[in-house]
C-alpha cells in the first residue's frame, strides 16, 4: 500500500489496521477511552508546532491529529454509530448553518453582530437536540485543562455582571489571595493549602483575562524561557566542569541572572 493525499486512503488504512484477520494488535485492542488521551496529546503537539512557527513539523502533527479523528470515526462505525462521512457531513452543515451571515440570503448576510448570531444559533441548536443548560456556567467540559477551564468559567460568569471592571481589582484580589497563603504557612494544612494555592492562581487567570493574555499560552512561554534558562545554568557550570548538584544555590542564581540579561 502506497501513502497518498486522498483521505480515503487514509480510511481504509485504519480499517485495515482494525480488521480482526490480519490488522494491527495494538490497534484492534484500543477504545474510544483508550484513545483519547492520545487525541488531546496530539492536539497539543499542533500548538507546540505553530508556537514553535515550524511549518513541517505542524504538517506532520496536524496528520496525527488527523489520525486521531479518522480512528474514532472507524471505532464508531465498527459499531453500528457513525462514520467518517458522517462526521464530515455533520461539520460542513454546522459551518454553513452558523455563518448565514456567508452562507445564507442577502437579509442574513447583512444582519451583522457576528459573535451574537453565532451564540444564538449554538443555543439554538443545543435546544434542538434537548440539551438545555439552566445554569449560567452549564456547558464548560470538565475534561479542559485547568487555565483553559477557569478563563472559560469566569468569562461565562462576566456574561451576567459577576465580574471586576479593572484590572487593579484583580490584583488587589491577588495580593489578598497571597497573604490568606501567608496566614496558613504556619500550620501547614495541606487540604487549605491547596485551597489557597487554587484561589491564587484562578485569580492569576482572572488577571491575564481582563489584561486580554491568554492564560495558558502566557505560561507556555514562561515554561519555554525557564527551560532556556536552567539550560544556560547547565551549561555555564558545564563550562568549569561542574554539575548543578555541585553548585551553590548563589551561583546558579548568578547564572541565572546572565541568562535573563542576555534575553
Amino acid at each position: 500500500m502506497t501513502p497518498s493525499r486522498d483521505i480515503a486512503r487514509l480510511i481504509e488504512i485504519m480499517a485495515q489496521l482494525r480488521n480482526p484477520d490480519g490488522g494491527c494488535p495494538w490497534d484492534l485492542e484500543q477504545t474510544f477511552a483508550t484513545i483519547a488521551p492520545y487525541t488531546i496529546e496530539e492536539a497539543y503537539e499542533v500548538a507546540e508546532a505553530i508556537a514553535d512557527n515550524d511549518m513541517r513539523e505542524l504538517r506532520d502533527e496536524l496528520g496525527d491529529l488527523l489520525l486521531q479523528v479518522v480512528f474514532h470515526a472507524r471505532m464508531a462505525e465498527e459499531a453500528g454509530a457513525f462514520s467518517f462521512g458522517d462526521v464530515v457531513e455533520a461539520i460542513t452543515a454546522k459551518l454553513i448553518r452558523r455563518h448565514p451571515h456567508v452562507f445564507g440570503d442577502a437579509a442574513a448576510r447583512s444582519a451583522g453582530d457576528v459573535r451574537g448570531q453565532w451564540e444564538r444559533i449554538k443555543a439554538d441548536e443545543k435546544r434542538e437536540r434537548g440539551v438545555e443548560h439552566k445554569r449560567t456556567l452549564d456547558g464548560i467540559p470538565t475534561a479542559l485543562p485547568a487555565l483553559i477551564r477557569a478563563t472559560k468559567l469566569q468569562a461565562k460568569a462576566s456574561t451576567v455582571g459577576f465580574d471586576w471592571n479593572d484590572p487593579r481589582a484583580v490584583l488587589a484580589k491577588l495580593r489578598e489571595e497571597i497573604g490568606e497563603i501567608e496566614a496558613e504557612l504556619p500550620g501547614g494544612d495541606k487540604d487549605r493549602l491547596e485551597d489557597e494555592v487554587g484561589d491564587l492562581l484562578f485569580a492569576a487567570v482572572n488577571l491575564a483575562r481582563h489584561l486580554k493574555v491568554d492564560a495558558d499560552q502566557a505560561l507556555r512561554r514562561t515554561n519555554g524561557k525557564f527551560e532556556r534558562r536552567f539550560a544556560a545554568i547547565e551549561d555555564g557550570l558545564a563550562e568549569q566542569g561542574r554539575a548543578p548538584a555541585d553548585a551553590t544555590l548563589d551561583e546558579m542564581e548568578a547564572l541565572w541572572q546572565r541568562a535573563k540579561a542576555a534575553g
